[in-house]
């Protein structure tokens, strides 16, 4: 089996849209290409998954046990020609000082060889003692090569390839030059998603190019294969025997929300429901469901089709003050409030929920949380129970009612208002914190059952 990581140095180096390049470019040549990502995200996910034409699957220390994480690796890759990781950050990045998080430490665990992008940008004979460092830092860690990029010219390329080559073991596997038509488009939470940008698809196709003409890809394949796995690439991912749906949950998925793990829509039909995709900006009507997910996204850039859509928020508020079960997360908090503000325009949303969202200059809520189930969590057997989760917001809540009941306590993170997250009404449960279903945090199976056991409460009555 082939198989890499892409890392860089530090963030901003391009190595997403390396990574979104080569996945096309290899699947261009008949490969099954699985993408990977390090660490909690949905935006590069989204890019990743279209230009491999394979859902990507995080990997993330802080939610996922080393087993887990092989065994998930393993379970994708044994269907695959290569594997392709994308790291965050940088390689050697990560929350503890042992590096027991970073992407080094998924390399190690994975073994795979490591192809560092670097920025090269005012760069010439300092790339030797950089990638020195790199290899020394940590010498179990295969860095097998680098991707040399925003090169300035074929002399800046010739420098850096003479300084590599004297004084490094390291392969140049190619050199990309700057060149903005190569970048996607970024605003405050990062990347523009995948599934909002006009031209998606033909970016993919131009980065697939430009990896295809400055790329040596047979090369970067010898790599991938140099360093076979040091578990079974077969490895059983463990999931439940799967059911039949009996139960029907409605899913936000349009331009405005989007964030939704592979994994957890998986899960959710393992669990025994049937995933019914709906469109907050266009769709007049919510389809017949049992129960409301609205996933995370970016509401406020599209807050104005959303007001203007008056028969869905009508149709979402009535559905969640009659007592049907919902989720929301992030975006989808935003949308249930009454009005959202962003760029000094205000929009009203469903109205549901007694706040007022107000989007921010800097983040209010960034990185991974801990919560702690309270005894008003809608779902059973919630109350003291533990979750590891992320958060990524700019918005926050103003003139938010003082009676509300709320389903988390916050032990990390922010949240709501930095002491509390999972804001109740009735059988609904919003909040900022992003939710992914792993071994640690069986939420679909909760959010599945809730659902059941409110749709037999309301047929009683």
């Amino acid at each position: 089996m082939a198989h890499l990581m892409i890392s860089a140095a530090h963030k901003s180096s391009g190595k997403t849209t390396i990574s979104v390049g080569l996945c096309a470019a290899l699947r261009a040549r008949g490969l099954r290409v699985q993408p990977f990502k390090k660490g909690p995200d949905y935006i590069d996910p989204l890019w990743l998954g279209v230009a491999a034409d394979r859902a990507c699957c995080n990997l993330d220390f802080y939610t996922q046990d080393a087993r887990e994480i092989l065994d998930i690796y393993g379970k994708l890759a044994a269907a695959a020609d290569v594997t392709v990781v994308e790291g965050n950050k940088g390689l050697y990045d990560g929350l503890d000082l042992d590096g027991s998080n970073s992407n080094a430490a998924l390399a190690r665990l994975l073994a795979t060889p490591v192809v560092l992008v670097l920025d090269t940008r005012g760069m010439t004979r300092g790339v030797a003692p950089l990638i020195l460092g790199y290899q020394a830092f940590d010498p179990e860690i295969q860095i097998a090569g680098v991707i040399l990029n925003h090169v300035g010219g074929a002399r800046h390329e010739a420098k850096l390839r003479r300084v590599i080559e004297h004084y490094t073991d390291v392969r140049v596997i190619g050199a990309v030059p700057h060149n903005p038509g190569l970048q996607i488009e970024e605003r405050h939470l990062g990347l523009i998603p995948q599934n909002e940008r006009a031209g998606g698809l033909r970016l993919i196709t131009t980065l697939a190019a430009a990896v295809t003409e400055y790329l040596d890809l047979d090369a970067l394949l010898e790599l991938a294969r140099e360093h076979p796995p040091a578990y079974p690439a077969s490895a059983p991912l463990q999931t439940e025997v799967e059911r039949t749906p009996d139960i029907r949950i409605g899913f936000a998925n349009d331009e405005a929300f989007g964030f939704y793990y592979p994994g957890d829509l998986a899960a959710m039909a393992d669990a025994g429901a049937e995933l019914v995709a709906f469109d907050t900006l266009h769709d007049r009507q919510l389809p017949p469901i049992d129960g409301l997910w609205l996933g995370g996204g970016f509401p406020e850039a599209r807050m104005r089709e959303l007001e203007a859509n008056v028969t869905m928020r009508a149709a979402i508020r009535r559905f969640i003050e009659d007592g049907g079960p919902a989720y929301a997360e992030c975006g989808g908090l935003m949308y249930l409030a009454r009005n959202l503000t962003w760029k000094g325009e205000q929009c009203k949303m469903v109205g549901v929920l007694p706040a007022d969202v107000v989007m921010r200059e800097q983040p209010q809520g960034r990185g991974y949380v801990r919560l702690r189930g309270t005894a008003d969590h809608p779902w059973a057997d919630m109350a003291g129970v533990e979750v590891a989760a992320h958060e990524f917001h700019y918005s926050g809540l103003e003139g938010l009612s003082s009676n509300l009941g709320f389903g988390y306590r916050v032990e990390r993170g922010f949240g709501i208002d930095g002491h509390n997250d999972g804001i109740v009404f009735k059988n609904l449960l919003a909040s900022y914190t992003h939710l992914r279903d792993t071994g640690r945090n069986r939420w679909t199976h909760r959010f599945v059952n809730h659902v059941r056991a409110q749709r037999s409460t309301r047929q009683c009555q």
